[in-house]
């Protein structure tokens, strides 16, 4: 236990120019007094830690002390190759820094852990992409990715989809791939506004001079899930009112949006005779509501509006009708 968090101090130390003994306890988990007798201990075992006195000071290594990872075990070094999005950081343009890392990671691992990086990718690959579409590079993300990594400001033109083109200066935080979809998160410049961005809508993308300062505490996975959250919601303006078969229960979060139909599966009331459920379900339009129904076929029945239900009442003449059944 306390041969890992030696470790990690170390590493993290490496990490930074240098960390107060209030940082190291919160990042390692123990109290500041045990920060100060690890980093008594690692000194004493010929790791070179300095400890800066004062209100300002803190702990360092000196004379560009580096550790090889020899500390890893099996487990962790497969994880640490699993972690690389290969496909990603090939659109980003980073494929060759990427595999100079793995090249130098390897390289300082452990003869018996070198074959971590084959082992890993033998046994785990990610496909980002929806099926049955074909993934598209936007053309200006690896721009867009360079100054993400870099914390400076663009000027960029974008497609709006019914208003034309709009110009923003914005302060880039980071990229997400949602579904074989880039989208940027980032706050438009003397606003203190994040918003989110389809990099294949941008027509024209040109970096400052200047760097932004980044707010640490910006959380871009939370950050995400929140807004993501919000769409989801913001898109579902009607509702209809079905009855649903129990195996049409089962499928129902399956062809709708999942969250809402559990949600409308739990405001139900209890199942009819024949243990159908009725419930009110929000949807995106009506015609979108058709298409996603139409998939559960006989289990669902729409009640409300009237205007669905005739739809699909239409539906089922036309199928009769091909199928030579006789209503």
């Amino acid at each position: 236990m306390r041969a890992a968090r030696l470790i990690k101090m170390v590493l993290l130390l490496q990490s930074r120019p240098s960390m107060t003994a209030a940082e190291l306890a919160r990042e390692l988990e123990v109290s500041e007094r045990t920060v100060t007798r690890d980093a008594q201990a690692l000194s004493e075992a010929g790791v070179p830690v300095y400890a800066d006195r004062g209100r300002a000071g803190g702990y360092r290594l000196i004379g560009g002390y580096r550790t090889r990872l020899t500390g890893l075990e099996r487990s962790e070094a497969e994880a640490l190759f699993l972690s690389g999005v290969p496909g990603a950081l090939r659109e980003m343009g980073l494929q060759d820094a990427a595999s100079a890392a793995r090249l130098k990671v390897s390289a300082a691992l452990m003869p018996s852990l070198r074959d971590a990086s084959r082992t890993a990718s033998q046994r785990f690959h990610l496909d980002a992409p929806n099926w049955f579409k074909e993934p598209k590079t936007p053309e200006l993300l690896p721009a867009v990715a360079d100054a993400v990594w870099d914390d400076r400001r663009i000027v960029a033109r974008y497609r709006r989809r019914e208003e034309g083109e709009a110009e923003r200066e914005l302060e880039p935080y980071g990229l997400v791939l949602k579904a074989g979809v880039w989208y940027l998160c980032a706050r438009v410049a003397g606003h203190g506004a994040y918003r989110v961005y389809r990099i294949d809508r941008f027509t024209a993308v040109e970096a400052a001079d200047d760097r932004f300062e980044r707010d640490e505490e910006f959380d871009l996975p939370g950050f995400w899930d929140e807004r993501a959250e919000q769409f989801a919601r913001s898109i579902l303006r009607a509702e209809v009112v079905v009855r649903v078969s129990p195996g049409g229960v089962r499928r129902l979060p399956y062809t709708v949006d999942p969250q809402s139909a559990r949600q409308a599966l739990e405001a139900a009331g209890a199942p009819d005779g024949d243990g159908w459920v009725t419930l009110t379900l929000p949807v995106e339009s009506e015609e979108v509501a058709h298409t996603q129904l139409a998939s559960l076929g006989p289990e669902i029945e729409v009640l409300e509006p009237r205007t669905l239900r005739e739809r699909f009442a239409a539906d089922a003449t036309r199928l009769a009708a091909l199928y030579g059944v006789e209503r």
